[in-house]
């Protein structure tokens, strides 16, 4: 079948979370089952576009309200990402460096799934499927169903990926006429909180719903930011489907970024090797543990707690281990963070902001991945860390819940319950613990990377689901 993909992110072209990892690899493995899946997404202005080659495919305009915009659409020459990509360009809207963050956010990606649509609906054929990844492009669905211009398409199977119901895109209802026409009578089927609501729009509208991971779909039940009751009318078309890993990508033998390869034969030499490139960098003590966060300096992730929490370890650990902090957001966070380097230097750094190659480097030199999210829908980093043979410190929430399970029920990771400072700062010191354990610590290294979190299986489920 041929599956199209519609996101907002797609790595390596543009990435800001997992959304972007998961679109850049379910297309791969699900061609590798014998589909053709492709992924239609922005053309913002960034590396990717200006490094590689294009052909444009489209060349038409796109009525957004009163304004009549020209569009494009490149597709990347050489099949490089393992499927066809496709970028729609609009000029002044869409030729951004950054993804999203723009007060204009709301017209910025209502002109990509007009102009995405506008293309298909030219097309000789049609697609199997057309799968929807986010708020972003939540309003597909609908249009699909119910605009006039694409009426011809309202046979073609829609599924919506939730990867955070917390970002729903809701826009005034001001902004309807920005919309193509649609019989008016139609018009519940965007509404959600007397606002359009993108993401409600496309729970209702698609012919089924998946989230990232089973757990997460029964959290949304009774934590969707508002969408709980919604989701729970619709729970018979909705599925659990969990993310997988790109092991192409992701694989601690043959990765780039990394100061020494390694397998699980090899882990005890290949970790002790990038942990001291990194300690060298960031000045701190290879002798010690090396406890890390990756992420988004956000609440959701529980970010807020970690300068407390970093605080409150350290002192009490005088001077027994380390950490290293890799993310950006919220400034006071990042500031808090910061200072801390004056305070603990030689135990403790952080790095501000986003860089690929580093976090392959922690990945596999560090010995504790610290995720303590009060949401977490699926998680990708727990399953990175235990690819490089580095434990995992979780929440028991979402995903997490459903690929870590604690040293102490006979599992491989360190879990606690709440997000706060006392749980974590607990699981902290159950992990040094186990660091002491150097014996216990090295037989779950070597276990947790055979581990198999890729995305075959759950690219045959989305498969299934498709055929459903």
């Amino acid at each position: 079948m041929e599956i199209i993909h519609f996101s907002a992110e797609c790595y390596p072209v543009a990435k800001v979370g997992g959304l972007g990892d998961v679109v850049g690899a379910l297309p791969k493995y699900q061609n590798k089952l014998g589909h053709v899946a492709k992924v239609v997404m922005p053309a913002y202005s960034n590396k990717f576009l200006y490094e590689n080659e294009f052909e444009v495919v489209y060349d038409g305009w796109v009525r957004l309200g009163n304004h009549n915009l020209q569009a494009r659409i490149f597709r990347e020459r050489t099949n490089k990402l393992g499927f066809d990509l496709f970028l729609v360009h609009i000029a002044g809207l869409l030729d951004r460096e950054k993804v999203y963050g723009y007060d204009d956010d709301t017209e910025r990606f209502l002109a990509f799934q007009i102009a995405a649509l506008d293309w298909i609906a030219q097309w000789e054929h049609k697609p199997n499927v057309i799968h929807c990844h986010d708020h972003h492009t939540g309003l597909i669905p609908f249009m699909i169903g119910n605009c006039h211009q694409y009426r011809h398409l309202n046979y073609i199977p829609t599924v919506l990926t939730i990867h955070n119901a917390q970002y729903q895109g809701q826009f005034g209802w001001d902004k309807l006429y920005y919309l193509p026409p649609y019989d008016l009578r139609n018009s519940n089927k965007l509404d959600w909180g007397n606002a359009i609501n993108p993401l409600a729009s496309a729970i209702k509208c698609a012919w089924r719903v998946t989230t990232v991971s089973p757990s997460y779909l029964e959290e949304i039940s009774y934590q969707a930011n508002g969408l709980e009751g919604l989701l729970f009318q619709e729970k018979g078309k909705s599925a659990g489907i969990l993310n997988g890993i790109d092991n192409d990508v992701w694989n601690p033998k043959s990765d780039p970024m990394l100061k020494k390869g390694f397998t699980n034969k090899t882990v005890e030499s290949g970790k002790k090797a990038n942990k001291e490139a990194l300690c060298d960098v960031f000045n701190l003590d290879k002798t010690k543990p090396l406890y890390t966060f990756i992420g988004r300096l956000v609440g959701e992730k529980g970010a807020d707690l970690l300068p407390d929490i970093f605080y409150n370890a350290l002192q009490q650990s005088d001077g027994e281990l380390n950490i290293l902090v890799l993310g950006s957001g919220d400034p006071h966070v990042e500031d808090r963070l910061n200072e801390l380097t004056h305070q603990f230097p030689g135990f403790y750094n952080a790095y501000i902001g986003y860089n690929e190659a580093l976090s392959h480097q922690i990945y596999a030199g560090a010995d504790f991945l610290l995720m303590p999210s009060r949401v977490e829908p699926c998680g990708l980093n727990q399953m990175y860390a235990l690819r490089y043979g580095t434990i995992p410190i979780v929440r028991r929430i979402g995903g997490l819940k459903d690929t870590v399970i604690d040293i102490g029920d006979g599992g491989f990771g360190i879990c606690h319950d709440q997000t706060n400072v006392w749980d974590v700062g607990h699981a902290i010191g159950r992990a040094y613990e186990l660091y002491l354990d150097q014996k216990k610590l090295k037989e779950i290294r070597k276990f947790i990377m055979n581990l198999d979190h890729s995305w075959d299986r759950a690219a045959q489920q989305y498969i299934d689901l498709y055929s459903m």
